[in-house]
């Protein structure tokens, strides 16, 4: 029998090593490994991380050190070895929801976890496995296929490090060690949004989907071609259709303004809500002083949330300014610094005309009368655009220019007034140069996501495809990546062993599925019987269920002796099958979904358990899905639960076999009741 991991780690005594963040995991950052997984995370263990002097519910704990390598905090990543025959949940709830129930039982899982920042310094708890407020849990069992169960830092969770560098470091992690296949339920939100449909329609993939995670299997009976083609619908919707599709709602002017905003942001032509959501996500994540050049370059436009945030917001800081002179020179501007302060010269006399016109009261100006009135003087309108952008709470020879909201008209609207003893000049420009972002798309980018994504992609009106589009893509939760069987340029020999199983065992197969195949690897010197024995040792300390099992024939290579050298006969990289005896069939821990066989036949297409809410029918015993049965989430399941087909055979009989009825006389009364019952339970 093989050693444990915990065999190796007692060896020899440990000296704590530190590793970097962004490169654990990178090829030969610790190590180069090219066994399979089950010998690699032995390894790696060994030599990378450090045995704890505790243990969680009797399980080894093992700690590897990664240094933050530009902030220089260390982040403790935990691998803890759970034996299945000791533990309290053998099974995997995991594999049974995403169609892997039919797995043999893997003796044992490995658990990485990276706890909640405050945590760091902690031991774990007993409840490790149960909480859900982890930055990092992946469960990979030694077979090499694994879920990755939850990841924080998408919409915060973490104040040190965000979604995607944890999501970096899984991935390179589960590279190096030669993971077979990883899934993951996509439940991830950002600002009450679902990324698998904003990130769906904006890039064609989840946000996983950076990664190389792709649809794997669907709730509701979902397909990859139904998910593929819901995608397609919703990334294809032009945006002039759906200003005409908005025309007749109440919301139709809003839609329009941010559309119409980002069209005039963009360099290229934005034809689809594709585009336009790409454009925005984009645009966000640019960092805020090159976001506000490019805000400021277009044409000015607000929209009614930011239009009251701003009324707030000049309201609380009418006391400050900054010198123009100091805002120009920060500014990415493709105008020279004097021609912007020249136009800013020339709007704040056509600003002191008018109060003077006004008789020096407050002589207020709506955006375009100052744009006309500095049209006399300079030519170039997207010159004088720009310097109106930047013209808030600044201070021109010896005069400050205010910008505010009016509340009735929602115009722009500047007014000017001389800069006295108490009004407080800043001399150098704040991070947030031009309170004009504030009032335009591109400053609150999540804002205008948010709401096309509410009130376009959610609630499009008079469309049922984009709907069932909509419900396809939030039913399509589960992905996954595959990391394929590469034979690597050595001396070694490679192979994919795949267990046949007998006449008595083939039954169970066909209904669970077949076997998926196991790595092993021999040197080229081996015999077939070298191998033999290699395969029938791998078997045993992978699969409780083999822990007995003998190899016997090798279907390939059945007329060949056992003492035969491998090197010549079988190419590196061959899938081979294999037969033997053994098997405990008998064992409760053989398969990962565990030892109960349900039916699952739902009217929307599923046949298996796929992780949503179901009902049994007290009849048949047939599993259904709540929603499909009209059962609302927020509902108690009845008590009795009877499906439509066994309902139908219980409905009482029609008019035209009353006779038929009246011949059985008093033996059908009994039955009555029950199904006017049962009738009752449904709806």
């Amino acid at each position: 029998m093989a050693e444990s991991s915990n065999d190796f780690s007692k060896k020899r005594k440990r000296v704590r090593k530190y590793f970097g963040f962004h490169t654990f995991g990178d090829p030969g950052c610790p190590l180069t490994l090219n066994g399979p997984f089950r010998e690699n995370i032995r390894f790696f263990l060994q030599e990378c991380a450090e045995i704890q002097d505790y243990k969680l519910n009797g399980m080894p704990i093992w700690c590897t050190f990664l240094v933050h390598e530009n902030r220089g905090f260390v982040v403790p990543l935990y691998a803890i070895e759970e034996n299945v025959k000791t533990s309290l949940n053998p099974f995997c709830d995991h594999c049974r929801c995403v169609g892997w129930s039919h797995h043999f039982l893997s003796r044992r899982k490995y658990h990485l976890i990276i706890p909640v920042d405050e945590d760091w310094n902690k031991p774990l708890s007993e409840d490790t496995f149960d909480l859900h407020t982890h930055l990092l849990h992946g469960l990979i069992h030694c077979n090499g296929y694994g879920h990755l169960i939850c990841i924080s830092g998408i919409e915060g969770g973490s104040k040190n490090l965000s979604g995607r560098e944890l999501m970096d470091l899984w991935d390179r992690i589960c590279t190096s060690l030669r993971t077979r296949k990883i899934t993951v339920e996509d439940v991830s939100k950002k600002h009450a949004m679902d990324l698998r449909l904003l990130h769906g329609i904006a890039y064609g993939h989840p946000w996983f989907g950076r990664w190389g995670y792709r649809f794997s299997r669907g709730s509701f009976g979902v397909t990859e071609h139904q998910y593929e083609r819901a995608i397609e619908v919703l990334s294809s919707l032009q945006l002039d259709m759906i200003i005409d599709d908005f025309s007749f709602t109440k919301i139709c002017t809003e839609v329009k303004h941010i559309i119409g905003c980002y069209r005039d942001l963009s360099e290229t032509n934005l034809m689809t809500i594709q585009d336009l959501l790409k454009f925005m996500l984009a645009l966000k994540s640019r960092p805020q002083m090159k976001r506000n050049s490019i805000v400021l370059a277009a044409t000015p436009c607000s929209s009614s949330r930011s239009l009251a945030r701003h009324a707030f917001s000049s309201r609380e800081k009418n006391t400050k300014c900054r010198k123009f002179s100091s805002v120009v020179a920060k500014c990415d501007s493709r105008w020279p610094a004097r021609r912007l302060e020249f136009t800013a010269e020339v709007i704040v006399d056509a600003l002191k005309e008018k109060k003077a016109a006004c008789n020096f009261s407050s002589g207020v100006m709506n955006r375009q009368e100052v744009r006309d009135a500095a049209r006399l003087q300079v030519g170039d309108t997207g010159l004088i655009d720009y310097v109106l952008k930047s013209m808030n709470n600044v201070s021109i020879g010896g005069y400050v220019v205010r910008r505010s909201v009016n509340r009735l008209t929602r115009k722009l609207e500047y007014t000017i007034e001389e800069a006295k003893n108490g009004t407080r000049v800043q001399t150098e420009t704040a991070p947030d140069m031009v309170e004009a972002s504030c009032i335009v798309p591109g400053n609150d980018v999540y804002g205008d996501v948010f709401y096309m994504y509410s009130h376009v992609i959610l609630s499009y009106p008079k469309s049922d495809m984009v709907k069932y589009a909509v419900r396809t893509v939030l039913d399509g939760k589960c992905f996954v990546k595959e990391w394929p069987f590469r034979d690597e340029p050595d001396d070694l020999l490679r192979f994919i062993c795949r267990f046949l199983p007998s006449m008595r065992e083939m039954e169970t197969a066909v209904t669970r599925g077949f076997l998926q195949g196991e790595y092993v690897m021999v040197p080229p010197h081996a015999t077939i019987g070298d191998l033999k024995s290699v395969i029938q040792s791998t078997m045993r300390d992978t699969y409780c269920i083999m822990e007995q099992l003998v190899v016997t024939d090798i279907e390939e290579m059945q007329e060949v002796r056992d003492t035969e050298v491998l090197f010549g006969i079988v190419e590196s990289g061959t899938e081979l099958s294999v037969r033997g005896f053994g098997l405990d069939m008998d064992t409760d821990l053989r398969y990962e979904g565990g030892g109960d066989n349900w039916t699952v036949r739902c009217k929307c297409g599923a046949e298996d358990d796929d992780g949503e809410r179901m009902v049994s029918c007290d009849i048949c015993e047939i599993w259904l899905h709540t929603r499909c049965c009209g059962i609302d989430d927020s509902q108690a399941v009845p008590q009795m639960f009877i499906c439509e087909t066994c309902r139908a055979s219980l409905a009482p009989p029609r008019a035209d076999s009353i006779l038929e009825f009246e011949s059985y006389g008093d033996s059908m009364l009994p039955l009555m009741p029950f199904a006017g019952e049962a009738m009752s339970l449904i709806y």
